[in-house]
């Protein structure tokens, strides 16, 4: 009987054939497939060439995984000094190897039969002379007859438990086999024929079924094309939507007037000229204002390009209209930062600016909701504390979010509701996001780039030394010093070992105290468990040029802005994503001296250590650094958004298909010119409400 495709789509797992209520509970826990559907969804994450068997006399010879076909002749479990381990021969007729398997031991014994025909698949290794491949793949010759439709055979992503159920990756497979018939004929389109024409498509089907059973690689190629497209598409779609919404249908304040504050500041208290790219963007946000519709806009430019500067001139903006601002970061070191940062500009105007943390103590709190409530505070900078219920403005005409991936959206909604009108909104960001990632994480906003530090600024020099060369840098350190010029010198600070990084901190501090002696020398140490006051005094007592070097874990990463300070010293290098990496590079380089940053490593580094040491010494550009990070970590890694609600693409990714992603966002572009509501698109408009409705605020299209 023909069932629609979302009937069968929402069938509860445990009625699949070969699954049950055991172990459908379990493939809801490790893997989230609750239906049908999602196992529809569920793709291998890789293919194996299953045409070629190998004997195991070309063993030594081959390279990565190989597939043997023979017999198991027997299998025993074998106790180690601390655990058990199953031993298993294999032989082809000719000669033998060695399986083991040091996981579920029970389980996988109790499967195997000794004297069965098997077709084995795993990466041999050699130990001690002899070659043994560990938790290979098996599967009975009499199953792999009865299922085997190309040489494309597909990889499943399982885990140990399920393994336990008898339910490693070929056996998914094997479920996946005996679904895909009943999907056979029901999988609707969703994309508009005339894209479909445009890109030679193959039907939605075609491509979802080859992904999980390709007959080749020409298919493998069409069939991910097929679905990374769609993925794309429709979180574009979105996207552009919510960005027409925001220009078409939600009202702002119209900031139309450049008054006495703004001039003022400018004219009298600019502390430098604004570079070209700064120009360019107060002009693009001056526009935004002024439109009448709420402006959103990304600001992205890297380390000590002048974001804060721009964003500075944007609330003058705002005052001079009669509106008030607020400025929101995700630590009380990033915000406390703002706030000097600010106030150093704007009291010298007889300007008001106030700071609100969760350590900002209730009398001065009382004092501060009364102000920014009658409208006589202008200005506030302030951690999530801004979300609090008793903050009321009595008119937020402008928020800007500093690094907003690290704020949720039912948060930033908060900010939003504080108003009749919603703010201008102006999202800052100090890590350079390559340009796929911008699209997916922020592709509803208009995006503005300062691409040009301050002139004078002379590039940092980076170096990478080992251990070896320690004294040669202690002298380097003692020469610049001689000169006048300041040192960092920042410790790893890791979570989860915040007590070794501490101890290791500590000793580092000793270490250096020793080399570099009071009273010639002064040293500074500032670190998270130091007390608030403690850790300010430490900072401005550098910041005064009191001590000569700082001793730090990464809070100095937005701590502190010393002209002086010429050299970075990073310890354990190898411990630092890039970005980081780079951003502690930015603390230095901000006066006209030439300043270094030195990378301290062991000797024993990995392939992606090395390759973000070479990356730091070759350039000083964060948006080359941060299409290297996107390569080595991944998008959700890299922005810290896996767990933030960001969509998780299942077959397109951001690095290999960035192409694929511009030609998608243009296709939405182009179809949304056409037909803004979708009334002529109904399959599309049906599909992108059940699949993504929830994930992005598309929900003023009736």
């Amino acid at each position: 009987m023909y069932q629609p495709f979302d009937d069968i789509a929402k069938t509860p797992i445990e009625y699949l054939k070969g699954v049950g209520p055991s172990r459908g509970d379990l493939l809801r826990t490790e893997l989230g497939i609750t239906n049908f559907g999602k196992l529809l969804f569920h793709f291998p994450f890789r293919y194996v060439d299953r045409s070629r068997f190998y004997t195991i006399a070309e063993v030594p010879s081959a390279l990565g995984e190989i597939q043997i076909k023979g017999v198991l002749t027997r299998i025993e479990e074998v106790k180690g000094k601390n655990r058990k381990r199953l031993v298993g021969r294999f032989t082809d007729g000719r000669q033998s190897i060695e399986l083991v398997w040091f996981r579920s031991v029970a389980a996988i014994k109790s499967i195997l039969k000794p004297g069965t025909e098997y077709v084995i698949f795993g990466k041999p290794q050699s130990y001690q002379g002899n070659w043994s491949i560990v938790h290979p793949e098996m599967e009975a010759v009499e199953d792999t007859k009865a299922h085997e439709q190309s040489s494309m055979q597909p990889v499943y992503h399982s885990t140990e438990k399920l393994v336990q159920k008898g339910l490693n990756g070929r056996a998914i497979g094997r479920l996946v086999q005996s679904l895909l018939p009943k999907f056979k004929g029901t999988i609707p389109e969703n994309l508009p024929a005339d894209i479909i024409e445009q890109y030679r498509f193959i039907s939605r089907e075609q491509a979802i079924f080859n992904l999980h059973f390709p007959k080749d690689d020409v298919m493998i190629r069409r069939a991910r094309f097929r679905i990374a497209f769609e993925e794309f598409f429709f979180v574009q779609l979105g996207m552009v939507r919510q960005k027409q919404i925001n220009k078409t249908k939600i009202r702002g304040h119209r900031v139309e007037s450049v008054g006495e504050w703004f001039n003022r500041f400018y004219k009298d208290h600019l502390p430098f000229e604004l570079t070209n790219a700064q120009k360019r963007v107060v002009k693009e946000i001056r526009r935004d204002m002024g439109s009448g519709a709420q402006m959103n806009r990304l600001l992205q430019g890297d380390v000590g390009s002048g974001k804060t500067m721009v964003a500075l001139l944007s609330m003058l903006l705002a005052l001079d209209n009669g509106l008030q601002s607020c400025l929101m970061a995700p630590t009380e070191i990033l915000a406390r930062q703002h706030y000097l940062g600010l106030q150093e500009f704007l009291e010298p105007m007889g300007l008001e600016i106030a700071l609100l943390t969760g350590s900002t103590p209730k009398k001065e709190r009382v004092s501060l909701f009364e102000k920014l409530e009658n409208g006589s505070l202008p200005f506030i900078v302030g951690t999530h504390a801004l979300l609090e219920d008793k903050v009321k403005f009595q008119n937020l005409g402008l928020a800007v979010i500093d690094e907003q991936h690290r704020f949720g959206v039912a948060q930033r909604s908060k900010l939003w509701a504080k108003n009749q009108v919603p703010p201008h909104v102006l999202v800052m960001t100090a890590t350079p996001i390559p340009r796929t990632l911008a699209m997916s994480l922020y592709g509803d906003l208009d995006v503005s780039v300062i691409d040009e530090l301050p002139p004078g600024r002379k590039p940092i020099e980076t170096k990478h030394y080992f251990e070896s060369k320690r004294l040669a840098v202690n002298g380097f350190l003692k020469q610049q010093i001689a000169e006048g010029r300041q040192v960092y010198i920042v410790y790893p600070l890791i979570e989860e070992s915040a007590k070794q990084d501490y101890m290791d901190l500590m000793s580092g501090f000793e270490s250096i105290q020793r080399t570099f002696p009071e009273p010639e020398y002064m040293v500074s140490v500032v670190h998270g468990r130091l007390p608030a006051d403690e850790k300010e005094r430490e900072m401005r007592a550098f910041a005064e040029g009191r001590t000569n070097i700082m001793v730090a874990t990464t809070v100095i990463e937005v701590g502190v802005n010393v002209p002086n300070a010429s050299v970075m010293v990073i310890e354990s290098a190898e411990r630092f994503g890039l970005s980081q990496l780079h951003q502690l590079r930015g603390r230095v380089g901000r006066g006209a001296s030439q300043s270094y940053c030195l990378l301290m490593t062991g000797y024993k580094l990995g392939e992606e250590a090395r390759t973000r040491m070479e990356t730091m010494v070759r350039t000083n550009d964060g948006f080359e650094i941060s299409e290297v990070d996107l390569r080595l970590r991944g998008p959700g890694e890299m922005t810290g958004t896996r767990q933030s609600g960001v969509v998780q693409f299942r077959v397109a990714d951001l690095v290999k298909d960035a192409k694929l992603l511009v030609e998608a966002r243009a296709a939405a572009i182009r179809l949304l010119e056409k037909d803004e509501a979708l009334t002529q698109h109904e399959q599309v408009r049906i599909f992108f409400l059940r699949e993504y409705g929830k994930k992005q605020a598309w929900g003023r299209i009736s």
